[in-house]
């Protein structure tokens, strides 16, 4: 038993990574949070839209994108790996939406069939020019988010800011929020009725692909850190646990960023206890918090869905 589940060291799990250690911990707790809060914030209207298996999809056809701008423009530059990332996001919803208007397949097989195939084209690329493309199955699948740290810091004024994935990602989880709040109307009244937003002058298909490119961007700023697999968990598990708790979509944003924030710190430390990928500890810690709403949400946790059928028995009984 002592071999399957390690030593509890309470001041190495709790205490070091805030002290002995922070220099490192810290970037990489820092770093999970803007993962999951960016991640998060879109998931909330994936989840509203329906459309979590479209994250999926999307957080797959990245692949081939930045492996197709990366082999055309014969640079790892941001920029290209953004624009690749963009046309395959943009290409991938066409894609599913062209075969599901024009054929009697229906929205979760084109899905399927669309993420899996684009995916396997990407795997392709890479193990055709991986030497060139410096990606392999590890980083494609979990990502080296513990390598952070050891990234040279952007430097603005002669001051050193922070590693350059994680001031990348602060810049895309800021703007992510911006935008969320410069168009919140918009985006709440598409994704509750698409009817209603064109008869009050908003252009639901532009929001649509408005929210795909974002959620494009934000899937290949994450890319890096935490693979294309748990990037998937990261859109669905914050807004998934405030949607238990709460039905208002401004109470879920804000929970949705405490949820991105415990699971950070707690699947960090439980990285550490653990020794292993400290992506997957955060996706783990993640769901442990859904679980957690999910039985005790004071109005739809198990708790108290199954309080009201245990009262009459309760009452039979005294």
């Amino acid at each position: 038993m002592n071999d399957f589940i390690p030593n509890f060291d309470a001041r190495a799990v709790f205490v070091s990574p805030w002290t002995d250690t922070f220099a490192t911990y810290g970037w990489i707790m820092l770093m999970g949070f803007l993962v999951t809060v960016a991640c998060g914030l879109i998931g909330n209207y994936l989840i509203l839209r329906r459309m979590a298996l479209v994250g999926d999809a999307i957080s797959h056809s990245v692949l081939p994108g930045i492996a197709i701008a990366f082999l055309v423009a014969q640079s790892r530059h941001s920029l290209v790996m953004f624009g690749g990332a963009l046309a395959a996001g943009i290409v991938t919803t066409l894609l599913i939406e062209t075969i599901h208007r024009r054929s009697r397949v229906k929205q979760d097989a084109a899905i399927g069939i669309v993420f899996s195939s684009l995916f396997a084209v990407g795997v392709i690329l890479i193990s055709l020019f991986a030497s060139q493309i410096d990606l392999d199955a590890d980083c494609v699948l979990y990502g080296e988010i513990s390598f952070v740290a050891l990234e040279p810091l952007v430097t603005i004024g002669g001051i050193g800011i922070a590693p350059e994935s994680v001031f990348v990602m602060f810049l895309v989880a800021a703007v992510v929020a911006t935008l969320v709040i410069l168009f919140y109307k918009e985006l709440l009244v598409s994704s509750f009725d698409s009817g209603l937003a064109a008869s009050l002058g908003i252009n639901p298909t532009i929001m649509h692909y408005s929210l795909m490119c974002a959620l494009s961007v934000v899937v290949v700023s994450a890319f890096r850190s935490v693979g294309a697999i748990l990037v998937i968990a990261m859109l669905i598990l914050p807004g998934a646990t405030a949607f238990l708790i709460t039905y208002r979509l401004p109470k879920m944003m804000v929970l949705s960023v405490v949820h991105s924030a415990l699971s950070s710190v707690l699947g960090v430390h439980l990285a550490i206890w653990l020794d292993c990928a400290v992506a997957s500890a955060i996706v783990v810690a993640g769901a442990g918090l859904f679980l957690l709403a999910w039985i005790f949400s004071p109005t739809q946790g198990l708790i108290a869905r199954f309080r009201p059928q245990l009262l009459p028995i309760e009452a039979a009984r005294t």
